[in-house]
């Protein structure tokens, strides 16, 4: 899955190109509050600004669910892109996404020339990969690009359908990237290769624990699912967040590590309090939170724990925040592994995209590391071995 033609292996000039982007951006009151995804779409479409192709962006915005719902316009998109671009982005305004506004606007095209169409999901027959909206899609050009990490999990008409109907499909250099560290970083660790895992539920990171375990020489455990394990263990866990039905799941998996020679890291004493809120922390001695009390994030002892392990690594992979770090007073665990990861300079850093991320960027520390997945769900994915259909779709070197 790894060794995918790239937008530097096919020749552009001149090329209608169809380059499927992720901007599923923030929006408040038609204006783009976080501006990463446009950021980070950039470089491609830079790239192929300079090799004389002419340029046809397509993603999708939000849940319109076939609707035509103006708050998910990607006009703004189209205006804060074409000011980053230092040239206009015309936005093609079809509510059917290849109407007459897009057909008119490709057939004026000159080499160099930008065009955005309308949220993909305007149609609904984009989630479902239908055929006849592929087709149209790819009516409008000769090659196509991904570049959309964020939804290659996702068999859609804007990320796989289309491509299927042009002469060449090849990645962007986002997606490049994303298979170069979250790929390499996992296929072939520099050791010892740490993976941190946090979030909130261990249902939703069962395949990747049980994949990790295959690979990794130490799996640190931290968020919400760590109290199933700290049940698993016999510990009293108060009125923390539990899985009772992964109890089982999570004593076969420590009983896994043991048998694969994995260290194992769950938490040896957590903070604490009595409702879900962003109240004093109060430390347990051990692993054992007393009743009417709930663990909101990993304690001092655990963080020195974490820490020591993440330093003696050469390669980490981190998805899943330590403790409810959007409350001040427990983002401390979060925040300490995000600070060790950050001062590491001999050794590969990758965020597994989603709360990680968000959370990473949000201390300062997003620039720090080797890497940050665009994709949570993608991610996630990739990290469980899954194939994903974005990337299969693409042409081989």
């Amino acid at each position: 899955m790894f060794n995918k033609k790239t937008i530097e292996d096919i020749k552009v000039q001149g090329k209608r190109v169809l380059v499927r982007c992720d901007f599923n951006v923030p929006l408040k009151d038609g204006v783009i509050t976080d501006e990463n995804r446009l950021n980070g779409a950039l470089p491609t479409i830079k790239y192929l600004i300079e090799n004389g192709a002419k340029v046809i962006l397509c993603s999708h915005l939000g849940k319109p669910k076939g609707e035509a719902k103006p708050e998910l316009s990607l006009q703004p998109v189209a205006k804060r892109l074409s000011e980053m671009l230092g040239k206009e982005v015309v936005f093609a305004c079809d509510d059917n996404v290849v109407g007459e506004n897009a057909k008119e606007a490709v057939s004026k095209m000159e080499n160099g020339d930008v065009i955005l169409l309308q949220n993909t999901r305007y149609r609904k027959e984009e989630t479902k990969n239908e055929e006849s909206f592929s087709k149209e899609l790819a009516s409008l050009a000769e090659i196509f690009v991904n570049d959309a990490f964020g939804t290659a999990h996702r068999a859609h008409c804007s990320t796989v359908g289309a491509g299927e109907f042009l002469e060449e499909r090849a990645c962007g250099y986002l997606i490049q990237k994303e298979l170069k560290f979250l790929g390499e970083a996992v296929a072939n660790p520099v050791r010892p290769f740490t993976a941190i895992l946090g979030g909130a539920k261990v249902s939703d990171k069962i395949a990747v624990i049980n994949e990790l375990l295959e690979k990794v020489d130490n799996l640190i455990i931290g968020g919400g699912m760590a109290y199933t394990f700290l049940k698993a263990q016999g510990y009293e866990i108060g009125t923390s967040l539990v899985e009772e039905d992964k109890v089982e799941y999570a004593k076969e998996m420590m009983e896994k590590a043991k048998a694969k020679g994995v260290k194992l890291l769950l938490p040896i004493d957590n903070a604490v309090a009595t409702e879900f809120k962003d109240v004093e922390r109060i430390v347990t001695e051990d692993a054992n939170i007393p009743e009417g009390h709930m663990g909101l994030d990993i304690g001092p002892k655990t963080i020195n724990e974490y820490v020591e392990t993440v330093k003696n690594s050469k390669t980490i992979v981190w998805n899943g925040p330590m403790g409810v770090f959007e409350f001040k007073n427990f983002a401390e665990g979060t925040l300490a592994v995000a600070k060790a990861m950050a001062e590491l300079t001999d050794a590969t850093t990758v965020i597994g995209g989603g709360d990680s991320a968000a959370a990473v960027n949000q201390l300062g520390f997003g620039d720090k590391m080797t890497h940050v997945s665009t994709g949570g769900g993608a991610s996630l994915e990739f990290l469980e071995g899954k194939e994903l259909p974005g990337i299969v779709a693409l042409d081989n070197k």
